[in-house]
């Protein structure tokens, strides 16, 4: 099962994230098919940015999104 969902990445204390396309089964440091996206939660707005029309691809592709990133994208719509 294909999955969205966040990759962390950055340094100690400093973490931004990557929206990737990866297998569900595997952990989330495993290859990914795609990224989608950057999520900053230490910026003054915690900004995310992503690729509407590639999640769109992925999610007719049978891919389903984790709950943190279904709030994000849903957060980022309004």
């Amino acid at each position: 099962m294909l999955m969205i969902r966040l990759r962390r990445m950055g340094s100690n204390r400093r973490p931004v994230y990557r929206v990737v396309v990866s297998d569900g089964r595997q952990t989330p440091t495993a290859a990914e098919l795609e990224e989608v996206g950057i999520y900053n939660p230490l910026s003054n707005t915690a900004e995310l940015t992503h690729n509407r029309e590639r999640i769109d691809y992925w999610l007719g592709r049978g891919a389903q999104m984790s709950e943190t990133v279904a709030s994000l994208v849903g957060r980022s719509a309004t």
